[in-house]
């Protein structure tokens, strides 16, 4: 029998094969068994005995096929060895659309087990409800067959390069774990192995007010950071999610309503350390403003999703505190009008500090949720910083500019304490879209495009979501083209799921088409590695995957996770 008619063979029956594997329903709880660390946990498969020749006959095809692909090019599949294993099931390559991120787990080793006792004394836990927590992301949809083996709490750098260290060595992979508010399956754990959780990491350990910059360790909030810089007369200027840490926000690359005035987190950080695979910690820069020294690895570092590195360290650029700040909302008659005034906002070389749109969907979800009675139509939230005459001088330009795109009900707010409570109420939008519908899910899309092309994205999109049978909102960041949407479904049925998968695809090919991006500060995790290659190119992806083997050669570091499985080089 020739290869190619045995390979066509093979390929014909492995459907079957793949098919026998026990899947676990993620939306029931897996039963696991913390006592016993030598069994695979949840994903199993049996073979029938009429299938035996072909599990048998895999490894030679396999063998033959690297041997033709030697002889016809260069390329290379850099992939852990459970990646040819018929078992391993692997989730967002191209064209995929599962959602739930399938793995193969083998056994910890018990001298792992020990060294890590040795390493973490009692922050460390085996505990079922522990690792179930940190294997299943609060605010995400995605889900994993598998959980960690083993969750551990240090406490130092040291420890963390121990333990990176130990796993290296018995190739037992590993998940950096911070706040848990990261939404495309970031901190999944589908092939097992060890959590590191960096929450007890969380000290400021240096404070230089005259160079207005800060040493903190990862573990610590942004929202505690800002609180303890609040005296100084200093703060950290981005604003995710409430519960970010700084650590996974490096990892993400995220932003915030922010990042049209101060930038992204790639623009806020001078230096990181790193520990790498093999337990080296290394510093990615000096702690100057500016330097053209070597390569740029903080850059590498930061979006890397902790797939090259566990975070240690992190220093960042503060800013002061604004001497006076407005916030204003206008409504207006469509979402066109809101973004458009956006726009003409940006384009009038106004310093604003946020641009927030909110379609009358999200403002109603707003209103119940918080006992308010704002207008239900769309609407755009600013702030302006500066001198008082300067920020009252930038919201009266903008009241004319939204006066001249159907704008109506201009009102601002100068009162710490109402300003407080109108960015609290926009911050905690996720949650008050739950109001409506207590026993659904959210899949929030996250796409981002050159600022001309914001309104007419939104536009197409917002026709797309009214005409769903899905409760939809629309939530954008729209000074730097960014926006949101959330897609509430019930994760019971079938239907609404796969309807809200097509709602982010749609909103994904739009922006792709108009040159935007997937995420604009969600990040990859799972979730979007499916796009990577449409937006990126595929010699873009072998560069990250040549990256990837070099410094994380046995493939431990969050493995699965930004590139997709599919990618050679």
């Amino acid at each position: 029998m020739s290869f190619s008619s045995l390979f066509t063979r093979l390929r014909s029956c492995s459907k079957p094969i793949c098919n026998n594997l026990q899947r676990t329903s993620i939306f029931q709880r897996p039963q696991i068994r913390s006592s016993s660390l030598t069994e695979p946990v949840i994903c199993s498969r049996k073979t029938p005995s009429n299938n035996s020749w072909i599990a048998s006959l895999i490894p030679l095809a396999f063998a033959v096929s690297a041997g033709s692909l030697a002889l016809h090019s260069h390329s290379l599949c850099l992939s852990d060895a459970s990646l040819f294993d018929p078992k391993n099931v692997k989730i967002g390559g191209k064209d995929s659309t599962d959602y739930a991120v399938k793995g193969y787990h083998r056994e910890i080793p018990p001298q792992l087990i020990e060294e890590l006792k040795g390493i973490c004394q009692d922050n460390m836990t085996l505990d079922e409800d522990e690792r179930y927590v940190h294997g299943k992301p609060q605010n995400s949809f995605h889900k994993a067959v598998n959980i960690p083996d083993v969750v551990v709490y240090p406490r130092s750098e040291e420890e963390v390069s121990k333990i990176v260290r130990s796993c290296n060595k018995h190739k037992v992979p590993i998940v950096p774990y911070g706040g848990a508010t990261s939404i495309e399956g970031h901190t999944l754990s589908p092939n097992g192995g060890v959590c590191i959780d960096m929450t007890l990491m969380n000290r400021v350990k240096a404070l230089h007010v005259e160079d207005m910059d800060v040493v903190v360790e990862p573990g610590i909030g942004w929202m505690e950071l800002n609180e303890y810089l609040k005296p100084y007369g200093l703060f950290f200027p981005l604003d995710p999610g409430p519960g970010a840490t700084i650590g996974g926000m490096c990892a993400t690359r995220c932003s915030g309503s922010l990042a049209v005035r101060y930038g992204t987190m790639r623009d806020n950080v001078i230096n990181l350390k790193v520990v790498l695979a093999d337990g080296e910690v290394m510093r990615t820069a000096s702690r100057a403003r500016k330097s053209a020294a070597g390569y740029d690895l903080t850059r590498l570092m930061i979006g890397s999703e902790g797939t090259l590195g566990v975070i240690t360290e992190i220093t960042l650029r503060l800013q002061k505190l604004p001497q006076s700040s407005v916030v204003a909302m206008c409504n207006f008659p469509t979402i066109k009008d809101a973004a458009d005034v956006a726009i003409a906002t940006m384009h009038s070389g106004i310093q604003v500090s946020r641009v927030e749109l909110l379609d009358e969907v999200q403002v109603r979800a707003i209103n119940l949720a918080n006992d308010k009675k704002f207008p239900e139509v769309p609407t755009l939230m600013f702030e302006f910083v500066g001198t008082e005459a300067y920020s009252r001088e930038q919201t009266q330009i903008v009241q004319k500019i939204a006066s001249q795109h159907n704008g109506s009900d201009f009102v601002f707010a100068e009162k710490p304490d109402e300003k407080k409570e109108l960015w609290k109420i926009r911050k905690e939008a996720l949650w008050a879209c739950f109001a409506m519908e207590p026993n659904s899910e959210a899949m929030i899309t996250d796409v981002c495009v050159p600022l001309s092309h914001l309104a007419e994205l939104i536009s197409r999109s917002k026709q797309e979501l009214d005409a769903s049978p899905l409760i939809c909102t629309v939530i954008a960041h729209a000074g730097d083209g960014n926006f949101h949407t959330i897609v509430l479904f019930d994760p019971t049925k079938k239907e609404q799921r796969r309807e809200a998968e097509r709602l982010n695809h749609f909103m994904v090919h739009t922006a792709l088409s108009m040159e935007g991006t997937c995420t604009g500060e969600h990040g990859v995790g799972t979730g979007k590695m499916k796009y990577l290659e449409k937006e990126l190119g595929i010699e873009n992806l072998r560069t990250m995957k040549k990256i990837k083997g070099a410094l994380d050669p046995n493939n431990i570091m969050n493995p699965g996770k930004l590139i997709p499985p599919h990618v050679c080089f």
